[in-house]
């Protein structure tokens, strides 16, 4: 009974510290094209209306970052809480007693060993297909890979400091999960550059590879779900560097043009892709 007090105090907070930082960011809101342009305006009150619309974005910006946060701390400590909780580890030991009596003996399906990094392919490449991306390639390539740093740390220490068995007692590298950590921080990114559209296919995905490793007995109930967070929050850290990594490479003063004709070799029955870089 306190454990499931404890999982809905949290998820209940996460959400409505999301909600709150929108609704102050709602309030912000002002009507910027009517009053610039009255002939009563002075440039006083130009200024103020200029430094009123800044503030209103980036309490939004703040909302639209700590949202997904919480939402990961929520997953990383329902999952971190899993691991010994004697409620948690009830449910999690009835999960997959179910899911093994359906799937019986053998009928493993592995290919989320390879799937697992395709949310990740798709944010780099999809905006080469001329769909529209918040960050230019450069700016989505430097995401993911200080994404993958942020999450290779945390799913991969962790696994040796908790020390957790897997449930076919493989070994004791159970906690978190990091196939689902890789799914859920490449569908965050996706939903970060292309939006919902793309986003929700993205973490349909993710939650797919998460139900694989319950599947393939390789993880329990609570390592998906804090892979899960750990695969948000990697990515959300990531976003939040990406300011310093502009300054580093000087990316905001600079200009690339990039060029990409793909080729076709009947001869050799081959695909290439020629790119070009102007700087």
């Amino acid at each position: 009974m306190k454990i499931r007090l404890l999982i809905s105090i949290l998820l209940i907070s996460s959400f409505a510290c999301a909600q709150d930082i929108t609704s102050a960011a709602d309030s912000l809101h002002i009507p910027i094209q009517e009053d610039l342009k009255s002939p009563h305006t002075t440039p006083q009150e130009v200024k103020d209306i200029l430094e009123m619309q800044q503030e209103a974005k980036s309490h939004k910006r703040l909302g639209a970052t700590i949202a997904p946060i919480a939402v990961s701390a929520t997953f990383i400590t329902v999952g971190a809480i899993g691991v010994s909780n004697n409620w948690m580890c009830n449910v999690k030991q009835n999960v997959r007693d179910g899911l093994q009596n359906w799937r019986g003996e053998g009928n493993f399906f592995r290919a989320d060993d390879y799937l697992q990094y395709f949310p990740l392919v798709v944010n780099v490449g999809l905006g080469f297909t001329g769909i529209k991306s918040k960050h230019d390639w450069r700016e989505r390539l430097a995401v993911s890979a200080t994404a993958t740093v942020f999450h290779v740390a945390m799913t991969q220490g962790l696994k040796y400091i908790i020390n957790e068995e897997r449930p076919n007692a493989r070994n004791n590298r159970s906690f978190p999960s990091g196939h689902t950590s890789w799914a859920f921080m490449g569908a965050e990114l996706i939903r970060e550059e292309y939006g919902w559209a793309w986003g929700s296919g993205a973490y349909l995905f993710a939650a797919g590879i998460g139900f694989c490793r319950l599947y393939n007995n390789e993880h329990w109930l609570n390592d998906v779900v804090a892979g899960a967070g750990f695969g948000i929050l990697s990515a959300r850290l990531a976003y939040l560097l990406l300011p310093v990594e502009r300054r580093l490479f000087r990316w905001d003063t600079s200009s690339v043009t990039t060029t990409c004709i793909p080729l076709y070799i009947p001869d050799t029955r081959t695909l290439a892709f020629n790119v070009n870089l102007s700087f």
